[in-house]
């Protein structure tokens, strides 16, 4: 399989899936200008392929591009509707929340919303408060949305190609930090991740790493640097948070009685705290230590370098945490 950055891979899955299907188009701010700062840089050359019809330039208005997304998903298309950065997605969460989500349960199924909402995630250097924020849990916690967070180039594209054509709303959030990543991808136009499936990222058998996203990354860091100290932890990556995949995370905690899940979202209220909740309720009596999470203080994210360091979790806490539950 040929290598590609994550940025190309996604774009590839994009272009793959507009040339599959022509109700496929995207909407979003700038997507025919190539911004290596934001997930514009992702719709490359696309204008020149599809036209402007179908890579439709907005105004800078997050509720008119998702309104027009949901409206034109109703209406029997598949809008990817663009937000760039998820802190902008506060700008539309009535028609993401307050619409899409419902739709289909208040029409009783007789309409569907088969829409992506893309939104770039997580600290960037420098970006500080308004930039760099992850707010997954948010989404997670709306009956009717699914939302995916790829870890790598591979699942960033076969996820978008199943998210596109999933027939519910999608949240579809990339990480800033691994639109340069690098890894082998299918050119299988066909090959799809499936929504609800979690990966094994790494096998071990004394300590069950949960994580996704770029926090995957640093968890699999964390577990080659664990092995040199005779600790084999093992490192799930969801990819899907809803739903998620919770046979995957039982069947590792059985085997490894342990289980830790970073997040880079502040702790309060994040993911992690529904992951650890439901495996304690569910393995309580398999565990031989309590279940740790890690997560960003109940903070903005600074823009001071020295600050934003001491507010990011690292590989290092993520070792040392595990060393403690592996005495």
């Amino acid at each position: 399989m040929p290598e590609m950055i994550y940025a190309d891979a996604v774009r590839e899955g994009l272009a793959e899936e507009m040339r599959r299907d022509k109700l496929v188009w995207a909407l979003g701010e700038d997507l025919s200008t190539a911004h290596t700062s934001t997930s514009a840089n992702q719709y490359k050359d696309l204008i020149e392929e599809f036209g402007p019809r179908r890579i439709v330039n907005a105004p800078i208005s997050e509720s008119t591009i998702m309104g027009a997304g949901v409206g034109a998903a109703v209406a029997g298309t598949r809008p990817i509707a663009d937000l760039r950065s998820i802190d902008f997605a506060m700008c539309a969460i009535d028609e993401l929340v307050n619409q899409a989500a419902k739709i289909r349960y208040m029409f009783g199924g007789q309409a569907r919303v088969p829409l992506v909402a893309r939104m770039a995630i997580g600290t960037r250097r420098g970006a500080a408060a308004q930039h760099s924020q992850s707010y997954e849990s948010w989404f997670v916690h709306i009956p009717g949305l699914i939302v995916v967070t790829p870890s790598t180039p591979a699942d960033g594209k076969g996820l978008l190609k199943s998210a596109i054509r999933c027939d519910d709303p999608v949240v579809f959030m990339e990480h800033k930090e691994l639109w340069g990543a690098k890894g082998e991808v299918s050119a299988d136009p066909e090959h799809l991740v499936p929504l609800g499936k979690a990966r094994i990222a790494r096998v071990g058998k004394d300590l069950t790493i949960v994580a996704w996203s770029r926090m995957v990354v640093l968890a699999c860091k964390a577990a080659e640097e664990l092995a040199t100290a005779g600790i084999d932890a093992e490192v799930i990556d969801l990819r899907t948070l809803w739903p998620w995949d919770q046979e995957a995370v039982f069947a590792s905690v059985r085997k490894t009685r342990r289980l830790l899940v970073p997040q880079e979202a502040v702790l309060a209220g994040g993911f992690a705290g529904e992951v650890a909740a439901t495996v304690a309720e569910a393995l309580g009596d398999v565990l031989k230590t309590s279940v740790r999470r890690l997560g960003a203080p109940r903070m903005p994210v600074p823009y001071a370098p020295p600050l934003e360091d001491e507010y990011r979790i690292t590989d290092r806490q993520i070792v040392a945490t595990a060393r403690s539950m592996c005495r």
